[in-house]
């Protein structure tokens, strides 16, 4: 379950990323990553809930999602993270690391 969570947030982080670089889908190709993308991210994901609750999936996919993506703007846009940005992703990760350590919602 969790490698399919996993490789949901992968792909979805991709296409989120793709789709800044398709310009308003008026790029082919990254625009196709995009789509393809998203497509493969909530078909992992609908696995992924067969064994998982909805709301403790939906948390780590969307949680992690934002911190990668937030990252990776960073790293390849050059979009400025300031000191409120970074203790909300920091506020993120504790709670999905809360949510996987002591949440019996969650399936170990």
């Amino acid at each position: 379950m969790y490698l399919y969570l996993a490789a949901a947030i992968v792909l979805e982080v991709i296409a989120t990323t793709c789709l800044k670089v398709s310009d308003g889908f008026t790029r082919l190709w990254p625009s196709v990553v995009t789509a393809v993308g998203y497509a493969g991210s909530f078909y992992c994901l609908s696995i992924a809930l067969r064994s998982m609750s909805t709301g403790v999936a939906y948390a780590i996919w969307s949680g992690v999602g934002i911190v990668l993506i937030s990252l990776l703007s960073w790293l390849l846009f050059k979009q400025r993270l300031d000191a409120p940005a970074l203790i909300g992703m920091g506020l993120i990760m504790a709670g999905v690391i809360v949510i996987n350590t002591f949440s019996r919602s969650v399936s170990h």
